[in-house]
């Protein structure tokens, strides 16, 4: 068994190491796969893959040819991969489903608060011997209203939380959640979401549905000031509608860790290097927003879990066995 992962960073071929059997030939490449790298698969059976990988129809091809057998994702979402090739091509393609809804959950909670309470500011304002407190004032989150899209497990985790913090909290979702009723989350129209959250924290997958969910049309019905917080997946929210609507003040405050564009981007190292995203750029001015560079789900215990349950995907490939996280198109 010959598996080759792409995209895999130091902290990925650690954990990775720890878990794939040593019998297997393991071999990792840091580059994401595309038609430059996808040479590194050849004589695989089983390449595993991250976010940004490009796993279009032609990438596919080149892998059949190649002999791969499966594509094993190591994240959740899959909006990255032609299914009806993979399918037509005979190769199947699994996923991790849920690696740590607590780890994204809890980093969702953080931005609320890192920009409510303005601790990044905070954080340089001290260092520089700053102490004032003139441009940092917050609010209590208790007695606020909190809107969740998306009702899976890190939505209900998210809401659950808010819950505690003395908030009110209403669940969107296309299917009835009966969790919610559980938990006490209130499961309400989108359009009510937009007219009554002061908070809304966006946990839904990427779908042609959802694709620029957070728009100039559905922001318009949003309270003057809102709190956006994106930890799902950066196509949900259209840039140029994030920039109009800070200028404007109707977002009173962004928290990202994704973007639309993030795979030139994200997991590498521009700082010596001039960003050509001029939205981007232009986002990164606003002292209202926070963007963190999609590490929500970076946590010891999901690295493990991510691991894991790839090498399990893998396995069940071996073994001729149910695929039980297979994706199909």
């Amino acid at each position: 068994m010959k598996v080759v992962s792409f995209s895999c960073k130091i902290y990925d071929r650690q954990q990775l190491c720890k878990t794939l059997p040593a019998d297997w030939q393991s071999e990792y490449v840091e580059p994401v796969l595309d038609k430059h790298t996808v040479v590194y698969a050849q004589e695989a059976d089983v390449i595993t893959a991250f976010v940004n990988d490009q796993l279009d129809a032609s990438i596919l091809e080149t892998l059949a040819g190649y002999g791969v057998k499966m594509v094993a994702l190591r994240c959740a979402g899959f909006n990255n991969v032609d299914l009806e090739a993979a399918q037509k091509l005979g190769v199947a393609v699994t996923r991790v489903p849920a690696y740590s809804p607590y780890a994204v959950a809890e980093h969702s909670i953080g931005l609320m608060l890192a920009l409510n309470r303005k601790l990044y500011k905070a954080y340089n304002r001290v260092r520089e011997g700053n102490f004032a407190l003139n441009g940092m004032l917050g609010f209590d989150f208790h007695s606020k209203t909190v809107g969740i899209i998306g009702a899976g497990k890190i939505g209900r985790l998210v809401g659950e939380r808010m819950k505690a913090f003395g908030c009110d909290v209403l669940v969107y979702d296309p299917y009835l959640c009966e969790a919610c009723d559980e938990l006490g989350l209130k499961q309400v129209e989108l359009d009510e979401i937009y007219a009554q959250a002061d908070v809304i924290s966006l946990h839904c997958p990427l779908t042609p549905e959802t694709n620029h969910l957070i728009n100039n049309d559905s922001i318009a019905k949003m309270k003057k000031g809102v709190m956006l917080i994106n930890t799902g997946r950066g196509a949900l929210m259209e840039p140029e509608s994030l920039v109009e609507n800070l200028k404007s003040g109707q977002i009173g405050y962004l928290g990202m860790d994704v973007y639309e564009k993030e795979g030139a981007l994200f997991f590498e190292d521009h700082s010596c290097e001039i960003i050509q995203d001029d939205i981007f750029e232009r986002l990164l001015t606003f002292p209202n927003v926070l963007v963190t560079g999609h590490q929500a789900y970076f946590t010891q215990e999901a690295l493990r879990h991510i691991a894991e349950t790839t090498r399990d995907n893998i396995q069940a490939l071996m073994d001729d066995k149910e695929l039980v996280n297979v994706v199909r198109g």
